[in-house]
């Protein structure tokens, strides 16, 4: 390593501390290799999309970091002066249409199990795949550890300010990145005797992980990561919108909600425990909303699930807990475990929530729109190290997706899931005021079996014959079979 290609070294935030745990203890697994593939529409300069994800590189020092552990007593990130990285193209015109999406899975199945080596920058990949006419596959992997979904919002406006302003040979109107060691700085800087005070208060008596009734008996040796998607109605995603108007409260606080519920009607507990993603941005830190790194943690969210009391005032009671937690939402997770009465060698929650302010996809059309290019499709892929993992995308129709892994649940089962919590928002959102015990869960196709069909048992007796007939003739045509059991 040379000294003067280095621009900066510091610590990692809390929450890059445990991706670099997890991804280091199981490299195996792929945890937090995103991918990002799109399919681009126009006549597409290589040379220049090249030149302009090279500009996006050097404006952001996050995307030319490493990281370095060995011989060291705490982890840091290297943060090189300039880096590039390559670009590869690949021609698939002569790949038949219909084959085209099962060539694009290969290729994104084998660039996740190629991985990234944490200490070498860039901790990225790109690959331009052309297609027939003016049509292109773009896919961009990128290790977690780099930055957050905000973050890629931000990457992509760029990226095409400066593909556009290349085409136009123009100098793009950026302003002046701000380095993400400012953020370092800002937690370095916080107190912690206040937030500790705050968690100890939050997770007493909170002894045992709320378990995830539906996984399965024999697991497989070693599972996939599985996305199971659903979108809400518009007429309830709307009706759940005016409820946040009217009891100003976040969808956050409404999605939040449902899952604890979901998890409490499983595990039979009236209080729960699951991880929820927070966007860690803090607003006293000057243009924090135009950094580019990693900002979020992962902290516990305890709920508590009162039956009784009507829907609205219990989300509304939620919504404020969850604005007194983000004033100590900096800490790491360790030590939240630590303080916590569940014993070190047991996790405090293997369920997560993730709520995406700003869905990346969409974004990529939004931005791409302004330009000569037109982002025909967009699709993303990531993989945590929690078995269970829930991401709501607002929208018109908001969308739920469930990530699981296979080895501990099986297909039907997280499906069944996501059709219950679909039934849970659309109870909130058509009747509120109700108390929460009265919310539904099935769906209507179960109330169907279960109501009806499985109670459709009649059947036609011969009224002119007694019991012990009947009996005697069954006898007779299964003298094999028991007739009575003790217990």
């Amino acid at each position: 390593m040379n000294a003067n290609q280095i621009a900066d070294i510091y610590p990692l935030s809390p929450m890059q501390q445990g991706m670099l745990f997890h991804s280091l203890y199981a490299p195996e697994t792929g945890n937090y290799h995103e991918q990002s593939a799109w399919k681009i529409e126009g006549k597409l300069d290589v040379d220049l999309f090249a030149q302009a994800w090279r500009a996006v590189i050097n404006r952001h020092t996050a995307l030319r970091t490493a990281f370095v552990w060995e011989e060291l007593d705490e982890p840091l990130q290297i943060v090189y002066r300039q880096l590039d990285a390559p670009l590869t193209e690949l021609d698939w015109r002569d790949v038949p249409a219909a084959e085209q999406a099962a060539r694009l899975e290969q290729f994104l199945a084998a660039d996740r199990a190629e991985g990234f080596d944490l200490s070498a920058a860039p901790l990225m990949r790109l690959a331009v795949m052309r297609l027939d006419g003016d049509s292109y596959y773009f896919v961009w992997s990128h290790h977690h550890l780099l930055l957050d979904g905000w973050s890629q919002q931000i990457i992509f406006k760029d990226l095409f300010t400066w593909y556009e302003s290349l085409r136009q040979g123009i100098e793009p109107p950026l302003p002046l990145a701000r380095p993400y060691r400012e953020y370092i700085a800002w937690l370095q800087a916080q107190k912690r005797d206040e937030a500790e005070v705050f968690w100890q208060e939050e997770l007493a008596g909170f002894t045992a992980p709320t378990p995830l009734t539906i996984e399965r008996w024999h697991t497989a040796v070693e599972g996939e990561f599985i996305l199971t998607k659903a979108r809400l109605p518009e007429d309830v995603t709307t009706a759940l919108q005016a409820l946040v108007r009217q009891q100003q409260i976040t969808l956050n606080t409404i999605l939040q909600g449902a899952w604890a519920l979901l998890l409490s009607r499983y595990s039979g507990e009236e209080d729960v425990l699951f991880g929820a993603t927070t966007a860690g941005r803090p607003p006293n830190l000057p243009d924090v909303e135009s950094m580019v790194g990693l900002f979020i943690n992962t902290l516990p969210a305890r709920v508590r699930i009162d039956e009784t009391q009507p829907v609205a005032d219990w989300l509304t009671d939620l919504h404020q807990k969850q604005t007194a937690a983000r004033a100590y939402d900096y800490l790491p997770l360790t030590d939240l475990q630590q303080w916590s009465d569940v014993p070190a060698d047991t996790p405090l929650f293997e369920s997560l929530f993730v709520f995406e302010s700003y869905p990346i996809d969409e974004t990529v059309r939004q931005v791409s729109q302004a330009g000569s290019l037109k982002i025909a499709e967009a699709a993303s892929f990531t993989r945590t190290n929690f078995p269970l993992l829930l991401s709501v995308s607002p929208g018109k129709q908001m969308g739920l997706v469930i990530g699981y892994d296979n080895s501990r649940f099986e297909d039907e089962a997280v499906k069944r899931m996501l059709g219950h919590l679909t039934t849970l928002l659309e109870g909130i959102a058509a009747n509120p005021d109700c108390p929460v015990a009265d919310l539904p869960l099935l769906t209507a196709v179960e109330q169907q079996q279960i109501l009806v069909d499985w109670n459709d048992t009649a059947w036609d007796v011969p009224l002119e014959r007694t019991i012990h007939e009947l009996f005697e003739e069954q006898a007779d045509q299964h003298p094999e079979a028991t007739a009575v059991t003790f217990p």
